[in-house]
């Protein structure tokens, strides 16, 4: 192949709106029809890097709701208090409070839209318990049309879609103030600048940061497609992002790109076990300290772990089965089939995922407030790339439509910021700048080398000696940039979100060696650093650009819990291993 033809020019439209939403999976549609919604008049603008129809981590639906706030069930102050010990204090309860008290109002309204959730014979939503304390689960088991309603809604309000663009930078006014972004088409190597005075980030977690124990660049835990897009963005424009060296980590099916999916197999009787079949963990809920067990025992030699579902009855395992074969991964079945797995014989095996940044599964994300808003004016982060932890799909669209409505808000009261045309410029050489060579370092090979640092270098136990070793490897990596070429606009797109991986990489090890303790289990532990260190370090991590261009750290005060919790309760998570009964004397 040739390489792409670089214009010195480069073909580029420009138009304006008033809210541009990156992103078209969970988070960005429901921003874009509640901002809709709250002004009719308003021009929003969705811009997505595949195509809104079946783009995102939801993009063949959801098995279930995985922290539903159903009256009857549990109240708002008790998931915040949930929340709260899960994630050892590190919250910011305000923000949390604002998802749970919209959760079931977000609930009825999908419900509305045709949604499919499941309910009891009475018509009330059906919910099971799998968390430690509460319950929060509510199955979906014809989860499959979930995208198929948010377009239809999309259309309905009149919403622009610009399938095929790649935001690549955001632009800022000279006071500060978001002024919108810059995308190239992954299928011309075009290039869009949407003037926007409000900007959602809705770009998913930072999926393909680690790499897979496969060694499959797409075999990753979460939708492949979010390599961290929303995260290098919001970096690069000086926003905060918050505690990043507490990492996604998941139990996962070995060898297949998803869940093990204890959400949906612990209502009925599955649990996660141990090579002898025993159950070593009460509760399946995925937290650090829950990852922490599961590697503890793999450690300890009682490995391999599996989900265990082989002592259910025939008719029980079907409906595992229904759910778990036709919503979210379709390939499931099929990959059990191959692999000779049948749950009424064999229990499935499990492994532990790559790394990443997620807060829809942990709490590494861009700093937001309970209305969505990050530290820029004008910018708004939601779903898996956002700070408030234990989001879930629910939380992304609870949190999208909180932003959606507060950004219609903020621009009736707001002019169209101005940008530089010498940001863009130096923008639109720096992702062309692959495309001036017609031979060199492909993405694929650098983006295998830094995914495999990644694992090398910064994977939990985190060792201080090896992450400092790996930032001078990611340094190293980074002066290759200038051998990376792109051939054609599809590898121009893989280049592009291979320095987004190297981004998040360098920001993985930098916070990680910034929280000088271990905290949240499995997530964050520290070999040199074992104790939790509450006196120093019971706060926020803040990490951000500064005025020089360089990575900077804070610490950010917890602000005062509105929803009290003990201390005594504050311990809850750390229980989770099963008591083995002392032996008689």
């Amino acid at each position: 192949m040739s390489a792409v033809q670089p214009n010195p020019t480069p073909k580029t439209e420009i138009i304006e709106a008033d809210i541009l939403v990156i992103g078209g999976g969970t988070g960005g549609p429901m921003a874009a029809i509640k901002a809709k919604e709250a002004d009719p008049k308003l021009r929003v603008v969705l811009m997505e890097k595949a195509n809104v129809k079946r783009s995102g981590a939801i993009s063949m639906g959801m098995d279930g709701l995985n922290n539903a706030v159903v009256p009857g069930y549990a109240t708002p102050e008790q998931y915040v208090k949930e929340i709260t010990v899960a994630n050892d204090g590190i919250v910011n309860q305000k923000a949390v409070m604002a998802y749970a008290q919209g959760s079931f109002p977000m609930i009825q309204y999908l419900d509305k839209l045709g949604v499919k959730f499941e309910k009891d014979g009475s018509g009330e939503y059906n919910m099971r318990k799998v968390h430690h304390l509460g319950t929060y689960v509510l199955p979906m088991p014809e989860g499959h049309n979930v995208k198929k309603v948010l377009y239809r809604q999309l259309r309905r309000l009149q919403v622009g879609v610009t399938n095929r663009y790649m935001a690549t930078r955001l632009l800022k006014g000279p006071d500060g103030r978001i002024a919108g972004a810059v995308g190239v088409n992954t299928r011309t190597s075009e290039f869009l600048v949407v003037k926007a005075k409000a900007v959602v980030l809705a770009c998913g977690a930072a999926g393909r940061l680690g790499l897979p124990a496969s060694g499959y660049l797409f075999g990753t835990y979460e939708n492949a497609a979010n390599s961290g897009d929303g995260y290098a963005m919001a970096y690069h424009a000086g926003a905060q992002l918050a505690n990043l060296e507490c990492y996604q980590i998941n139990p996962l099916i070995k060898d297949y790109n998803g869940p093990s999916c204890a959400y949906v197999t612990g209502p009925f009787g599955g649990y996660t076990a141990n090579n002898r079949g025993e159950r070593f963990i009460e509760c399946d809920y995925w937290s650090g300290q829950m990852m922490l067990e599961f590697w503890r025992e793999l450690q300890g030699g009682n490995g391999p772990v599996f989900l265990k579902m082989d002592h259910l009855r025939e008719e029980t395992i079907a409906e595992i089965e229904t759910i778990l074969h036709t919503n979210e991964r379709p390939s499931r079945g099929r990959f059990h089939e191959r692999r000779g797995t049948n749950y009424r014989r064999r229990p499935v095996e499990m492994h532990i995922s790559e790394i990443g940044f997620c807060s829809g599964h942990s709490a590494s994300g861009v700093w937001v407030d309970e209305q969505a808003r990050t530290t820029i004016p004008g910018l708004y982060a939601v779903g898996d790339m956002a700070s408030v932890p234990h989001n879930y799909m629910l939380g992304a669209f609870v949190n999208g439509g909180i932003a959606g409505a507060d950004a219609a808000a903020y621009c009736a009261a707001t002019r169209l910021a101005e940008y530089d045309g010498g940001d863009l410029l130096a923008e639109q050489e720096r992702v062309l700048a692959p495309t001036r060579h017609a031979d060199g370092l492909t993405p694929h090979e650098m983006e295998f080398k830094t995914r495999r640092f990644v694992n090398d270098y910064l994977e939990p136990p985190k060792v201080t000696a090896k992450m400092e070793l790996g930032q001078r490897r990611f340094a190293e990596i980074r002066e290759d940039l200038d051998h990376l070429c792109a051939r054609d606009p599809h590898e121009l797109l893989r280049a592009l979100e291979m320095q987004t991986i190297l981004d998040c990489a360098d920001m993985a090890a930098a916070a990680s060696l910034y929280r000088t303790e271990s905290r949240w289990g499995f997530y964050h532990l520290r070999t040199d650093h074992p104790e939790t260190d509450n006196r120093n370090w019971n706060c926020h991590t803040v990490l951000y650009k500064d005025a020089s261009g360089r990575m900077a750290h804070a610490k950010r005060a917890v602000d005062p819990f509105i929803v009290p919790v003990a201390e005594a309760e504050m311990g809850a998570y750390h229980q989770l291993r099963v008591k083995t009964p002392a032996a008689a004397e």
